[in-house]
């Protein structure tokens, strides 16, 4: 079994929530960033240091981030070797895509995990490295699915 790599939170307030989780546990915190997809514009944050990460993302009402009914556990994120036989796969154990990414230049698609009450996330190998050298320039490779089994 792979690993996940990171945690998802979907908040109203992105500062107030990472306030929070470092007075609680220490989390260290990144520099938020500003992001555009489609016509939603988003912050997201990610803890310093490796996986996994607790990712944060403030989106506006009608995103797939969208907190305005309050916070929630809204993913689990993995690498996969490929997304989309991955998501032929997901939606096979009945698991349906939930959103994606694709349409709008970015290669990673949300599942609806009812069982769990949230997604999972399943990230293209391909974005690893710019992963890694935004959020964790020192970090080495993490596993991914691996989708040719």
């Amino acid at each position: 079994m792979t690993s996940f790599y990171h945690v998802c939170f979907a908040v109203p307030d992105l500062e107030r929530a990472m306030r929070d989780l470092e007075n609680a546990s220490g989390a260290e915190w990144h520099e938020p960033q500003t992001s555009t997809l489609g016509d939603w514009q988003y912050r997201i944050v990610f803890t310093a240091g490796g996986a996994p990460f607790i990712e944060l993302i403030e989106g506006p009402p009608g995103s797939p981030w969208d907190a305005s009914a309050g916070a929630r556990f809204d993913h689990l994120g993995y690498w996969t070797t490929d997304l989309e036989a991955g998501t032929r796969r997901l939606e096979s154990l009945g698991l349906p895509e939930d959103f994606s990414g694709c349409p709008y230049g970015r290669a990673f698609a949300y599942h609806r995990v009812d069982s769990i009450g949230a997604r999972v996330e399943l990230v293209d190998l391909t974005r690893q490295q710019p992963f890694l050298e935004t959020w964790h320039p020192t970090g080495t490779p993490m596993p991914a699915i691996d989708e040719s089994r």
